[in-house]
């Protein structure tokens, strides 16, 4: 009986043995096919992050791949403005169109909210942004900058039959002012100390100023120039004391190589003489910085 009983148990551990030996090798069979399925994803992941890096690296293949170059802008005479027919010309405009030529692709102008331009482009519903744009820390810290083309200055912008009382920095110390939202016009007015309204653009700034609902406003120099004193939209206005000297540059994505593109053809139109030539359409020659 004890011969048999032994003979059982033998035969019982065994089989446990056999089971327990086939689930091991069953295991090492799936975890061995996850493996190989993890290490293919992997792979087809890193390859497909590798591909999209590398795409993203050049803004101007992806400009090219899709025809158009939008340029981001707001109503800012006489860099960014429509004509009567409602095509966007000025100086900065025209040489959006002649930049986008050399590239191949068509120019699409889009008017943004000032204050947003980073993220208009960091979203891509821009390109680029090409309006008069004043070169300072924080935009060269969030975009991709080219080289200077221009000089600036903000000044001061008030009804012109009370021109006389505003002619110094602690003059206008006092007045209440509207500024365009994120511009170097309101970083000066800030660092006056003096009241503000944000408004959409230089040109409802203007505006505001011409009804009455303000008490000054600081614009573009260029911009001044152009739209205020005799002979303008705003004969009722003038401008009085300079604030700064700045100079203009235009904005891409951080880390583009549109920017170096974007300089060598501003190399290529100085040399030429095409860049002096739409700048005295426009009456800024005198600001063209040599390239």
């Amino acid at each position: 009986m004890k011969k048999i009983l032994s003979l059982v148990l033998a035969a019982a551990m065994a089989l446990s043995l056999a089971a327990c030996g086939g689930q091991s090798d069953n295991t090492q069979d799936q975890t061995s096919g996850s493996g190989s399925a993890s290490s293919s994803a992997g792979s087809a992941s890193s390859q497909a992050s590798s591909e999209d890096s590398s795409a993203a690296k050049s803004d101007l293949a992806y400009v090219q791949d899709k025809g158009t170059l939008v340029v981001g802008i707001t109503e800012f005479e006489p860099m960014d403005y429509q004509d009567a027919s409602g095509q966007w010309i000025g100086f900065d405009a025209d040489m959006a169109k002649a930049f986008a030529d050399s590239l191949g692709v068509e120019v699409e102008f889009q008017v943004i909210d000032w204050d947003n331009k980073v993220f208009e482009l960091d979203g891509k519903t821009i390109d680029v942004v090409w309006n008069g744009m004043t070169l300072t820390d924080e935009v060269k810290s969030a975009m991709e900058c080219s080289n200077a083309y221009c000089n600036n200055a903000q000044v001061v912008i008030v009804p012109a039959d009370k021109a006389a009382d505003y002619q110094t920095v602690d003059s206008v110390k006092g007045l209440a002012f509207a500024v365009e939202s994120g511009s170097a016009g309101k970083a000066e007015v800030e660092a006056l100390g003096a009241d503000y309204t944000e408004v959409m653009d230089q040109a409802t700034a203007l505006l505001e100023v011409s009804s009455g609902t303000a008490d000054a406003a600081v614009i573009d120099s260029l911009m001044a120039a152009a739209m205020v004193g005799e002979g303008t939209s705003y004969a009722d206005l003038t401008y009085t004391v300079g604030l700064n000297s700045e100079e203009y540059g235009v904005g891409f994505r951080k880390g583009s190589d549109l920017a170096a593109a974007l300089n060598d053809f501003f190399k290529a139109a100085y040399a030429d003489g095409s860049m002096q030539t739409m700048a005295e359409a426009y009456g800024v020659q005198a600001a063209l910085i040599a390239q």
